[in-house]
């Protein structure tokens, strides 16, 4: 049998929790506040890497000594960063953005593995094909509730799941936990 190691989730999203519960993976939450304003010039790649690893190590400040991950999931069409979406006028240009094309789930994990306290930091993308939407699709989704607090304003795994026309690569990392890099990651470390 294959142990792994509890882990320390710096992280409030229901979604990745949900996530490790699936998976068996034990683990406690343990939410962080940074600030995720993305710096000039920065790439999506460099930002959300940068992101995962801030959280990372704000969460092992406060419990030292454990096997620590941070994480941050963003989508991106046309070198556009779409993050959580401010308002409805947001989520619905974010929507009408995505709508019959493809773009980038980028998620960024960072680990911070027990004692020794090296961070390892990696990403997965995945790329996803968004169907057209007609405005009253657009509407009915937004009057739903569910993209106001998603990156790119849609949830695979959600009602935005009619919307999916296809996708290449991990579907957890749309979802925001990207478990297999995540095992990798914890494997390298020694844990």
């Amino acid at each position: 049998m294959i142990e792994l190691p509890k882990l320390i989730l710096a992280s409030a999203s229901p979604r990745r929790a949900e996530i490790l519960r699936t998976v068996g993976w034990p683990f406690e939450a343990c939410p962080v506040d940074i600030d995720e304003a993305r710096h000039p010039d920065e790439s999506a790649t460099i930002y959300v890497e940068r992101l995962a690893q801030e959280k990372a190590q704000a969460s092992v400040v406060r419990r030292p000594g454990v096997v620590t991950v941070g994480a941050d999931t963003i989508v991106v069409v046309d070198d556009e960063i779409l993050g959580k979406p401010r308002d409805e006028d947001d989520a619905r240009r974010m929507l009408r953005r995505l709508g019959g094309r493809w773009h980038q789930v980028l998620t960024g994990l960072a680990l911070i593995a027990g004692a020794s306290s090296e961070c390892r930091v990696a990403h997965e993308t995945t790329d996803v094909k968004f169907a057209a939407m007609r405005e009253d699709e657009i509407d009915w989704y937004i009057s739903s509730g569910e993209p106001l607090d998603k990156a790119g304003a849609y949830a695979i795994q959600g009602l935005g799941s009619r919307f999916i026309e296809e996708i290449r690569g991990d579907y957890l990392n749309v979802v925001g936990l990207p478990v297999r890099l995540l095992y990798e990651l914890v494997t390298e470390s020694g844990q």
